[in-house]
């Protein structure tokens, strides 16, 4: 590590502590050139995978782009923001997950119908019928009667 300082890449670590969620590390450092001390951080980088739409083209993952699709599913129902954030949390380690650097639209739309199905039946036919182009009323009806 590069003292910020001086700029000595001699510096050592003089103490080490994860902070109280475990997801990071805070590490006092000494450097040997200017002996002054610094300190710095450690964490994990996740990166999300690359959506590859149905035209072959890729996109970043986009977390607003499924907040709207939820928003859009869920007008005028009764569901809470927190219960939609928590359902765009888990698409979100459910990509993750997969550990692939790249993942399909179809494989996020399936996952945004599952997250529905589990808020919000309305909803989840709203976001069926548009998402699978439905075509006339016995689409539908398969759909709910799959509920």
């Amino acid at each position: 590590m590069k003292c910020p300082f001086c700029g000595s890449t001699d510096t050592q670590v003089i103490d080490s502590r994860v902070n109280e969620e475990g997801d990071s590390i805070r590490r006092r450092r000494r450097c040997a050139g200017c002996d002054k001390r610094f300190t710095t951080y450690e964490v994990a980088e996740l990166r999300m995978p690359q959506v590859v739409k149905q035209n072959g083209s890729r996109a970043d993952f986009d977390r607003q782009k499924i907040r709207i699709s939820f928003m859009r599913a869920l007008n005028k129902r009764p569901v809470s923001t927190e219960l939609v954030d928590s359902a765009i949390q888990h698409i979100e380690q459910k990509a993750l997950s997969l550990g692939e650097r790249e993942i399909t639209s179809r494989q996020i739309g399936e996952m945004v119908m599952n997250e529905l199905r589990k808020l919000d039946k309305v909803a989840y036919i709203r976001y069926a019928s548009v998402y699978r182009s439905f075509q006339d009323v016995d689409d539908f009806r398969d759909v709910i009667r799959d509920l």
